[in-house]
Parts: structure tokens; sequence; C-alpha cells
């Protein structure tokens, strides 16, 4: 297949490319820098040049393919707009490929954080068939957020487009993330002293890493059927005390309970206070059973004792 993929360097792009250049796939990746073009042509990839504000060239793109894989989003607009700036800017994109896909059967899957609400809503795992939630005020933040750009994508498929979505879980790891959640966690316990886990820190995190994120990818484009939900996890239902001694085991701190009720500004996680509270338990279930997904690469705590988190001083 031609593939048009956006996004095509950053974290999981850099290696949803490669895969899908091992699988046989023309790469067609979207660059809005000669550093970007430059990269996607390393990894094997042809490039077009452009941006994701050209709605008319994004949907001369679509067209031109015989699917598209949409990873890329307006990091721009989340220091003056946050997370739903982010997400308003998606769905025109979206209509945009819709519009360029409409009655072709062609594939769409467009990737979103999988802001499971998991126990905090739900009482149990999330799993694939909990559809884009409802808009009201009890889900705030990432969810709602996601809400929008999901909706938005797996309507197309009333417009015969084959569009699904794959929900990447909240910790994608691997050799090459410098600035995901975990790095973010291993800088506040070097600047604290000690790894910092929330009250008794049995609330559930889900995770995945890059690399099987991007085989996912892959088979849903190119078996995924239409209006589909795919979750991007593989630990389901990590405790964040577990991931608080694996830090602290590797970098020789201890890990100290956060008493809940000081979990305020500007306490030990500051602005990440409202977010590792939370509960993500999720389940890959579906996606496994669907599309032949099994994740083969290193999960989380083996991953974190595998040492390239934290490279000599």
């Amino acid at each position: 297949m031609r593939v048009f993929v956006t996004g095509g360097t950053g974290h999981s792009g850099s290696y949803i490319v490669p895969e899908l250049i091992a699988a046989g796939h023309e790469v067609i990746g979207l660059a809005r820098s000669d550093t970007a073009a430059a990269a996607l042509s390393a990894l094997g990839a042809k490039v077009r040049r452009g941006d994701l504000q050209d709605l008319d060239g994004l949907k001369e793109a679509a067209a031109d393919s015989d699917g598209v894989i949409h990873v890329a989003h307006r990091q721009d607009l989340l220091f003056s707009g946050g997370i739903h700036a982010v997400a308003a800017a998606q769905v025109p994109i979206m209509l945009a490929y819709g519009e360029a896909l409409a009655g072709t059967g062609k594939p769409l899957v467009a990737a979103v954080s999988i802001g499971s609400p998991g126990q905090g809503f739900l009482g149990r795992m999330a799993t694939e068939e909990d559809p884009a939630l409802p808009s009201g005020d009890e889900h705030k933040g990432s969810l709602r957020a996601r809400n929008v750009v999901e909706t938005t994508v797996i309507g197309l498929a009333e417009r015969g487009v084959r569009s699904s979505v794959v929900r990447i879980a909240n910790i994608a790891h691997d050799t090459t993330d410098r600035a995901g959640f975990l790095p973010t966690l291993i800088a506040l316990a070097k600047t604290k002293g000690f790894v910092g886990y929330p009250g008794n820190g049995t609330n559930l995190w889900n995770a995945v890493h890059a690399r099987d994120v991007a085989s996912l990818f892959r088979l849903a484009l190119e078996k995924g059927p239409a209006g589909s939900y795919w979750h991007a996890v593989d630990d389901g239902d990590i405790p964040f005390r577990e991931i608080a001694e694996a830090i602290g085991s590797r970098l020789g701190l201890p890990a100290v309970s956060v008493p809940v009720d000081e979990l305020v500004l500007p306490g030990y996680f500051g602005f990440l206070a409202n977010i590792v509270t939370q509960s993500y338990p999720a389940s890959n279930l579906i996606t496994r059973r669907t599309l032949g997904w099994e994740p083969a690469q290193p999960r989380l705590l083996a991953d974190l004792d595998n040492g390239h988190y934290f490279p000599a001083s």
C-alpha cells in the first residue's frame, strides 16, 4: 500500500514508518522542515513537504494514497490553548481526510491518548468497546479532548472510510524516550532526592513499548474494520508504587509515599498532581483477538531494568 503518514519523525511515528516499510508498504511522510525531511528520508520514506494547517495539501496527499496514518498534532497550540485547542485543531484535519477518502473504503488510522477513565469512572478496566465518552462535565481534561477527535474519526465510517482510532497507553516507553512521563518522573526524583508515589500507590497505570505501538498501527491499517477502537496497551494495570520503586532502585533513591492531601501545587508532583492520583486500567483483549496483535517488546518494569533511562553520569 501507498501510505501517507503524519508525525513520522515523532516518538511513535519514527517506529511506525520503518514498521510499514519492512512490511512492504510505500510510505510518504509529511515534513514541515528540512530536518524532518532528512529524518524521514533516513527512515526510508518519501517526503511530502507541508504542515497540518494546509488542509488542501492534506486532502491531496490522502487522495493520492491507499491509506492514512495520522499521529501528528499541533503541539504549538498546547501552550496557548491547552489540550482542548490541540484536539479542536485535529477535527478539521480528520474531516479533510474524510472528504478525500469518502466512499473509497480506504483506511484512516488516527492516534489519541488513551486517557482511560478506568476505575475512576467505570469501576473496571476500560475496554475497546467503551465508545468515545459523553461530553458532560464529569469528563474533563484529556478525556473530553479525546472524545472530540474520536467521534470525528469514527463518524467517517458512515461515509465509506475504513476509519479507526488507536488509543495509545499513558506511558509509551523505549530507548528513544527523552521527554515522556518516565523521564519527567526520573528528573523529579533526582531533584527531590526520593521517588514519590501518591498515597498508598495502588492506583493503576497502563503502558506499552513504542515498537509494539508501531505494529498495532500497521495491523489496524491493513485489516482493521471500519469504526473500530484499538488499545495500544501491554501493561494494563501497573500499581504506581511499583513504577516508583523500580525507578528508585535504579537511582539508589527511596520510594516514598506522598500523602494525597499534600498533592497540591507546589508539592512534589507539581502540575502532575491531578494526573498521578488517577487510576487508568485498560484492557487490550479485543485488539489482540481481532487484529492478532501480540506485543513482543519488553514490558515497562523490564524496560526500566534495561538501564537506558538511567545513563551513566
